[in-house]
């Protein structure tokens, strides 16, 4: 079955979907984005994605392209179209088509859209948490306001590369002062050896991960404590676990930390609780 796209009010085959040159998205990165899980047939944590989205737009003085309802019809509907009971649907929001200057427009542009989906296969994920991860660090060179979910991901794909070419699967950035910010495409956690997940606490440095908070939630409700508090990579290497989250790993166990083994090398009992978990917990929309 061919792929479809939504773009710009259109439903096209993948294949043919395109935006003018001078899309600024293209041009200047001048765009955000939002990436939602598809769990049988559901939307996973919608209503706080579609938040970050409004609110990633808001930031960057982006309309929006239509109103909340309007794109839940335009998600659900590409969904369906690609016929995906297990995957990622994508949403980018540029500030639109215009003569190519570095400022914003003067004249009225609307904001493009472009939405797309795909099945991504539940027993490969869940393979790669029995084994669980290796990351690398990396220093952090991103620009200042990172809370921003934008579609400026040169850094991010710099580092994703080179953890791959470590034989890695996730970079995590480390600030000048030697804390770990964030993963390439991830939110970064360790468990200390007393037992409490320890994340950095949000802020303009690290994007305000969706996953994160259901995973938060699903660690309250276990009874674990939670600290928001910064940790050097001396730390998350002795720590007794680490893991990520995302929408497109859930709760994903690491293993290694440039090449050292995390506690005993072996996907940890709480990363794993809590992805066996994760779904009893996160929002799911019909």
């Amino acid at each position: 079955m061919s792929r479809i796209a939504y773009v710009n009010g259109r439903y096209v085959a993948h294949r043919d979907a395109g935006v003018h040159v001078e899309d600024r998205g293209y041009q200047f990165a001048d765009g955000v984005y939002e990436v939602c899980e598809i769990w049988n047939h559901c939307i996973v944590d919608e209503r706080r994605h579609l938040d970050r989205l409004e609110r990633s737009l808001r930031e960057l003085a982006i309309a929006t392209p239509m109103p909340r309802e309007a794109l839940k019809v335009v998600i659900r509907e590409v969904v369906r179209r690609n016929r995906v009971k297990n995957g990622l649907v994508y949403m980018q929001v540029t500030r639109g088509v215009a003569p190519r200057d570095h400022a914003f427009p003067t004249k009225p542009t609307p904001p493009a859209l472009v939405l797309t989906a795909r099945s991504v296969p539940r027993e490969a994920g869940e393979r790669l948490a029995a084994e669980g991860v290796a990351v690398v660090t990396r220093p952090d060179n991103r620009w200042e306001r990172v809370d921003i979910k934008s579609v400026g991901l040169l850094p991010n794909a710099i580092a994703r590369q080179e953890a791959k070419d470590a034989g890695a699967r996730e970079a995590w950035f480390v600030d000048d002062e030697g804390y770990v910010t964030e993963g390439a495409a991830t939110t970064a956690w360790i468990v200390t050896g007393e037992g409490v997940l320890v994340t950095r606490p949000n802020g303009t440095d690290i994007l305000p991960g969706i996953t994160r908070i259901t995973a938060s939630e699903v660690a309250r409700r276990a009874g674990l404590s939670i600290e928001e508090r910064k940790f050097n990579v001396a730390e998350a290497k002795a720590a007794r676990e680490a893991f990520m989250t995302a929408a497109s790993t859930i709760v994903m166990p690491i293993v290694r930390i440039d090449g050292t083994d995390v506690g005993d090398g072996k996907p940890g009992p709480i990363a794993t609780e809590l992805r066996a978990a994760f779904h009893e917990v996160a929002e799911k929309s019909d």
